[in-house]
């Protein structure tokens, strides 16, 4: 089998990209910067430089292979880079490219995507989730809870947004990199939508807390009040989602026939903290 990992570099994506080398599948890498992929080139990865906003950029990264993952995300990119450039249109460019050389389709998505979502990112996902299951090839969708590696990174930096008290679930990104691959590898799970939840909720401000401790040492905590994110939220999609992720139901914890992930909160706290303190960051 051969597959092709759209955000391969990312925090996910190279972890779906390791284990699916472990597995025996080939692998190529789509990315804009060649030398983030290196150490997966090194691993047995081919590298194909492409960017899903551009859709000329994939007619050759598509050729031959049988699965593509979408793992892509502009949550975080600035100027062009967005939710709707890459997770909406391109990730739509995806789906085509896919679809004209017969090729399946795993899609990362997020749990509680919706079209009249309050946070863009999820209105964006779930219009790439609509595209794709109208588009006529086989897919599978993968949603995931939020994962905790990425905002042990941003506490740990000693920001909370907002009051911080508001039970949020987390789940492993090695939990999600599991389901995604054996999404791949199955056939059977094509017309699938496939949930990953984590074991549990944890506020922001008990994440502070847990890393305080795990550290050793006392560390201030700086509050984004509300009023302040209301106030930037038109101006920046963070503090809009950071709104959000404040005052509305983030549990997910009770979504029925969701699978949940075995890795324990605080195993993952640990390891993703001893991460980032010897000063790794996984994008």
């Amino acid at each position: 089998m051969k597959v092709l990992v759209a955000g391969g570099t990312g925090r996910l994506g190279r972890l779906v990209v390791e284990k699916l080398l472990d597995g025996g599948a080939e692998v190529r890498v789509l990315t804009r910067d060649g030398d983030r992929a290196r150490a997966l080139r090194l691993r047995g990865a081919e590298v194909a430089m492409g960017d899903v906003r551009r859709p000329e950029t994939l007619t050759f990264a598509v050729q031959d292979v049988d699965v593509v993952v979408s793992a892509v995300q502009g949550f975080v990119g600035t100027g062009r880079v967005s939710p709707k450039s890459v997770d909406r249109d391109g990730n739509a460019h995806l789906v085509e490219a896919a679809k004209e050389v017969g090729a399946a389709v795993v899609m990362v998505s997020i749990v509680g995507v919706a079209p009249d979502s309050p946070m863009e990112l999820l209105r964006c996902k779930d219009a790439a989730e609509r595209e794709l299951r109208a588009s006529g090839v086989d897919w599978t969708i993968v949603r995931s809870a939020a994962f905790l590696e990425l905002w042990v990174e941003l506490v740990g930096k000693g920001i909370v947004f907002g009051g911080g008290e508001n039970p949020i679930n987390f789940v492993s990104v090695q939990d999600v990199a599991d389901v995604v691959t054996q999404a791949v590898l199955d056939r059977g799970r094509r017309g699938q939508v496939i949930e990953v939840i984590g074991p549990g909720c944890l506020t922001f401000n008990q994440l502070a807390a847990d890393l305080r401790a795990l550290s050793g040492r006392p560390a201030r905590v700086r509050h984004v009040p509300r009023g302040l994110l209301r106030i930037l939220a038109p101006l920046n999609r963070q503090p809009r989602a950071a709104l959000v992720m404040d005052t509305t139901d983030m549990t997910s914890d009770s979504l029925p026939g969701a699978q949940v992930g075995t890795t324990p909160l605080h195993q993952a706290l640990a390891e993703a903290a001893t991460f980032s303190r010897a000063g790794g960051s996984r994008g």
